[in-house]
């Protein structure tokens, strides 16, 4: 009879039985034998004589109880000497954090739970260790404390109240786990599922017990989370827009845009799967259990003296981070950037894109223009980094002086004509010919090279206005008159409608 027929037959247990996930899973790993028949073939073809007469009694009988005495202890274990050739060890874990540890020497009572072949070693258990029940008084449900005697690919062999039980690897733990040989000889706490007393069959989940714990811790830390709190998480999972962090039974996002006053690229710059960090309630839905966390906000505020620290028309460096359209940023320090405007990037021409003067990743001088800290705000500067060409323009080109350039730019207004690198002077649109010229390329074009009249020169607005039609009138212009616009053709002559009296045509 299999442990599901059992199932479908034991009216008496509440519950309605398993999930038949489990169920499915149990009856693969357990087929129509008893956990005792599938254990005992187990030991049977595995071990040999000599292993087997070294075992503890079978399950059933009464627990083989000895006195021994201590002969070491490495790390988790206590090795304890039996008498004659038998020798056991026992978790330190047995003992209680409260409680010290044995001495070497000292004699202590444990029972034998069962021998380990590869060690040459009796697995052995503190008495009272396990919780204190009997076979007859194991009920489905109960929490009790079960000694991993061994396993096999369906999970773990375990032992109840000197009882031979089973522990599903779905039951392990909340995760999905892939190695059970971490779990030998230890007790744990673990739930009753499934209990068969005609077979003395017994399956326990230690994954029930954590579920619930989970569950009491979530619902303990929901009632005393509140925004603006600081609390202590671990990093559980990592995503390409932030981090899951278990903050007591309670798992909040950490959001790339929270993780660091900087720009995140990657998360996994800042945090680390495991991690534990200190982080701040930013949001919180208790409905949803949905939670926002923040690692920036308990961090000092790179902005926080930013006005002291970077003082207009000082000279600083930082690297690029950034461009875009209007300009470029540049990271002065970690969490603080500063922009760069377009007009700011080069005295010598008009760029239409700060590409054409810095890429991503440089190291730059900048020249600070000035702090809004409130607004974290800084503007910065390339070109005045070095000399102005403007400095000093109303004593180059003084006004009624002759001033030779190229033209760089014709707008519909007029022409711009550059008089040195950085310095461009306006001729307007009246001031390029006598007469009326309808269009600026009737006078002039991009490159080539003409001479103009200074009319005026505003350093402080850097504008210089120039006029290429009042050249004759200047004594020291020797060359060519300035451009006319060619005169109106004449219209021609309109013919008569009807001829003239007279017979005259």
């Amino acid at each position: 009879m299999s442990i599901k027929k059992t199932q479908r037959d034991n009216i008496h247990r509440p519950g309605g039985g398993l999930d038949p996930d489990v169920q499915r899973e149990i009856d693969d790993a357990l087929g129509d034998m008893s956990i005792e028949q599938l254990l005992a073939a187990e030991e049977a073809a595995e071990a040999g004589p000599a292993a087997a007469a070294k075992r503890p009694a079978p399950a059933g009988k009464d627990v083989d109880t000895r006195i021994g005495r201590v002969l070491a202890i490495q790390g988790d274990d206590i090795f304890v000497d039996l008498g004659g050739k038998d020798q056991g060890v026992v978790p330190a874990e047995q003992f209680g954090e409260d409680e010290p540890l044995p001495e070497v020497g000292q004699g202590i009572e444990v029972n034998v739970e069962g021998y380990d072949e590869a060690e040459g070693l009796l697995m052995l258990s503190r008495k009272g260790a396990v919780l204190a029940a009997t076979w007859e008084t194991l009920e489905r449900g109960q929490v009790v404390e079960a000694r991993v005697t061994g396993s096999n690919t369906g999970g773990l062999e375990v032992k109840v109240a000197g009882v031979r039980g089973f522990m599903p690897v779905s039951m392990v733990e909340m995760h999905r786990v892939e190695e059970l040989k971490g779990y030998l000889n230890r007790t744990l706490t673990c739930e009753i599922v499934e209990i068969d007393r005609v077979r003395e069959n017994v399956v326990v989940s230690r994954r029930a017990v954590l579920e619930k714990q989970a569950a009491e811790l979530r619902e303990k830390m929901l009632a005393t989370l509140a925004e603006g709190k600081i609390v202590k998480g671990v990093v559980r999972s990592i995503m390409p827009y932030g981090a899951f962090v278990d903050i007591g039974g309670v798992d909040g996002l950490l959001h790339v845009s929270d993780m660091a006053h900087r720009r995140v690229a990657d998360p996994h710059e800042v945090v680390a799967e495991g991690q534990t960090v200190e982080v701040k309630v930013l949001k919180m839905d208790r409905d949803s259990e949905r939670i926002s966390l923040g690692l920036k906000q308990v961090l000092p505020d790179p902005w926080e003296g930013a006005a002291a620290r970077w003082l207009p028309d000082s000279l600083v460096s930082g690297r690029v981070t950034r461009l875009a359209d209007f300009g470029a940023f540049v990271e002065l320090a970690e969490g603080v950037e500063g922009l760069v405007p377009i007009g700011e990037m080069t005295f010598q021409r008009r760029i239409k894109h700060p590409s054409e003067i810095v890429k991503e990743g440089d190291v730059i001088n900048v020249r600070v223009l000035s702090v809004d800290e409130e607004k974290k705000r800084i503007s910065l500067s390339i070109k005045r980094v070095g000399d102005d060409p403007w400095m000093g323009a109303s004593v180059r080109w003084p006004a009624g002086s002759l001033a030779e350039g190229i033209v760089r730019r014709i707008e519909p207004f007029g022409a711009f004509v550059e008089l040195a690198p950085g310095v461009e002077g306006l001729v307007h649109v009246s001031e390029l010919a006598e007469g009326r010229v309808r269009s600026v390329t009737d006078a002039v074009r991009e490159g080539q090279t003409v001479q103009a009249k200074v009319l005026g020169v505003d350093e402080e607005a850097r504008r210089i206005s120039l006029s290429i039609r009042q050249l004759a009138s200047m004594p020291q212009y020797t060359g060519p008159a300035a451009a006319e616009t060619p005169p109106a053709e004449a219209a021609p002559a309109k013919k008569r409608k009807k001829p003239l009296k007279g017979g005259l045509d």
